[in-house]
């Protein structure tokens, strides 16, 4: 009887070890604590690296991605953009896990890393990206975002390689959308994409239109949602005019703001109020 008893409460006392030690591997959802991981690599340069930021309580079932793209005109600029606007973001998109990316750039003194070097770039960033989200415990549903040249490469992987990530959105701030037509906006735009490029719009036409998000636009594209400020000298809003009138034509889902008497970028009081209609319009639009 003695040994029964012994025998009873030395599997009771197992039982109990393996329950906690369950608990532990396998901690529930609500258990999650908001974790950052900086400088994550995604590829073999120095400069293909990333940060990720995972809200509290994420899962798989709840929890997609917003991927930011830094501008820069190709040549310049770095993820670090992003913490300008990760806080209003947050905001307005707290169920979401947040990444930021780098990507090469463009040299002008040795003519390094041309385009499609940053497209190339933001294809690989996404697949290792994706390969993590089970690890990370979240969705493999990506928004993709970005700003000037970042607006240009996330609307460029969206319509052109949708099928990398599960892209299920795009929010476009102020982006280069057609380069044939930017070449000639002003010199700066004529040499620095003849460089870029390898050459003018006739010498190289394949190149300019692989290269320009209005190329790929058709009725199936992603939600598309666009800013741009009427007064930008960098970016000119036909840019965007144009590029909308293409989507219109094509019945593709997007919006399309025009914000009033800014530039090349805006005032902190007017990019809470965008990611606040980006937000509105990802809910509504993206299933």
């Amino acid at each position: 009887m003695k040994t029964s008893v012994n025998y009873f409460f030395a599997l009771l006392f197992s039982l109990i070890l393996f329950a906690c030690g369950e608990d532990q591997e396998n901690p529930t959802i609500k258990d999650l604590v908001a974790v950052d991981y900086l400088d994550q690599s995604y590829g073999s340069n120095p400069i293909q690296n990333f940060d990720i930021f995972l809200p509290a309580g994420r899962s798989k079932e709840a929890t997609p991605l917003l991927i930011y793209i830094h501008g820069g005109g190709w040549v310049e600029g770095s993820k670090a953009e992003f913490l300008q606007f990760k806080q209003a973001l947050q905001k307005e998109l707290p169920e979401y896990a947040m990444a930021s990316i780098n990507y090469r750039l463009f040299n002008f003194s040795t003519g390094a890393n041309k385009f499609p070097s940053q497209e190339n770039d933001v294809i690989e960033a996404i697949k290792f990206i994706i390969s993590q989200t089970d690890e990370w415990n979240i969705s493999n549903q990506i928004i993709l975002a970005g700003a000037s040249a970042g607006g240009h490469l996330a609307l460029l992987h969206s319509y052109k390689h949708q099928n990398i990530g599960n892209i299920k959105g795009v929010i476009a701030l102020f982006p280069p959308t057609d380069l044939s037509s930017y070449y000639a906006y002003n010199l700066t735009t004529t040499l620095g994409l003849n460089a870029l490029l390898g050459g003018n719009p006739s010498d190289q036409a394949t190149a300019y239109q692989n290269s320009s998000p209005s190329f790929f636009i058709r009725s199936s594209v992603v939600p598309t949602i666009i800013f741009h400020g009427t007064t930008d000298l960098v970016v000119p809003i036909w840019q965007s005019d144009l590029f909308t009138n293409k989507l219109k034509e094509a019945s593709a889902k997007y919006e399309y703001y025009k914000i009033e008497n800014q530039g090349h970028g805006f005032t902190n009081e007017t990019y809470l109020k965008v990611f606040k209609d980006a937000a509105t319009f990802i809910r509504t639009n993206v299933k």
